[in-house]
């Protein structure tokens, strides 16, 4: 069974372009978010075993969101994995603060990327 993904980006056209990505590499994306906010009831809602989550988001940034996604109320958390424009280096240890998995830079997005951090 394909592992499941949540994708949360505000920017449309990277969703799309993410969902064919990882698609063809046999991942099931289940959802999409365009914030934080819809990126948290999302993953409440649909239980997915992976949320790709950008880092910049319009109603606040991705390394909190992953701070909630990860933290254990009861349930498997899924993993989080960040991606930006911007390289990991920007982020200093955030990333790993956040409770993610890690960063893939969004010129870098595959499948086989994701499923290396899982």
């Amino acid at each position: 069974m394909p592992a499941t993904v949540l994708i949360v980006d505000d920017h449309p056209s990277f969703r799309a372009s993410a969902r064919i990505l990882l698609e063809a590499d046999g991942l099931q994306v289940v959802g999409e978010a365009a914030d934080g906010a819809s990126a948290i009831s999302e993953a409440h809602r649909l239980r997915p075993d992976v949320v790709l989550l950008d880092v910049g988001l319009p109603d606040m940034d991705g390394f909190r969101v992953a701070e909630v996604l990860t933290s254990k109320n009861g349930s498997v958390p899924p993993a989080v994995v960040l991606v930006s424009s911007r390289d990991s280096g920007d982020y200093g240890p955030l990333v790993a603060r956040s409770g993610a998995r890690g960063f893939v830079p969004k010129a870098e997005l595959s499948g086989a990327r994701v499923m290396d951090l899982l």
